[in-house]
């Protein structure tokens, strides 16, 4: 949890979030991150109370230390992180690219992974149809009494699970009549691994083992407790904060990289 790489990631994630998503992600990543991040930063002083340097006492008598604030907005920076990670990995990996990573190596576990990935965005979208079809008709579930809301809520829930059940039994009758199970499971793929993967894996390796050994060399050592630490800055402490930055910030390297080749092939047209 050094602040430094806690930086990095945040930016580099919410960067390709952004240009993935375009200006939208700013407000949705804010939505999320903003409360979480306040949340975090004044729940964790109010139960961890380790540290040397006292700025106060809380009404309790227990002190509120600067080690346990920063500590706080560290982990609300690794949570926020993380999200914006996780909101990159559902905008790039589909369910076609996920079989194709591990179609072969788990077919079943792979295809149960995938429907899974599809349902939950269907879902919402079906449940945003179902809500807007319900409110037409007079029964908003947000507006109106407790009983009232609780008997339209319950009214689109039963649709939901009616939709789902009905869905499922679609699916596998679908898979059944496709042969699914009844012989041995080929795989398709529009997809190849050429020297551009090649390359890049090995980049990625690199940077990745390359922090990894400046990690296990204790240059991004940090401590939060008893007191602030960390490790003493050097040239080869540099590179490797240097390294993980290339590492966070691949995707948009690339991505750059092939608008720009994009933008010169359509200008040669």
């Amino acid at each position: 949890m050094h602040p430094a790489c806690l930086c990095i990631s945040l930016v580099g994630g919410f960067t390709y979030s952004v240009m993935l998503k375009g200006k939208k992600a700013i407000k949705s990543n804010l939505l999320y991150m903003l409360p979480m991040l306040l949340a975090t930063a004044l729940i964790n002083p109010a139960f961890n109370h380790r540290g040397v340097t006292i700025i106060g006492q809380f009404p309790s008598g227990n002190p509120l230390t600067a080690e346990s604030i920063i500590y706080g907005l560290c982990a609300a920076l690794m949570l926020a992180s993380v999200i914006c990670h996780f909101s990159c990995y559902n905008e790039i990996m589909t369910s076609d690219k996920f079989i194709y990573l591990f179609g072969r190596l788990i077919p079943a576990i792979s295809l149960v992974i995938s429907m899974t990935l599809r349902f939950v965005p269907r879902f919402t979208a079906q449940l945003k149809v179902v809500t807007n079809a319900q409110r037409c008709l007079g029964r908003d579930a947000s507006s109106g009494g407790i009983i009232k809301r609780l008997q339209c809520g319950l009214a689109i829930v039963s649709i939901m699970i009616t939709w789902s059940l009905e869905n499922a039994i679609e699916t596998a009758d679908s898979m059944k009549s496709r042969g699914y199970g009844t012989a041995k499971r080929t795989a398709y793929s529009i997809f190849r691994f050429d020297k551009r993967d090649i390359k890049t894996l090995i980049c990625i390796l690199f940077l990745g083992l390359y922090t990894l050994a400046g990690f296990l060399m204790g240059v991004m050592h940090f401590s939060f407790f008893p007191a602030v630490q960390a490790a003493a800055v050097s040239p080869f402490g540099v590179s490797v904060f240097l390294a993980y930055g290339l590492l966070c910030f691949c995707p948009i390297i690339l991505e750059l990289w092939e608008v720009r080749k994009w933008n010169a092939l359509r200008s040669s047209i």
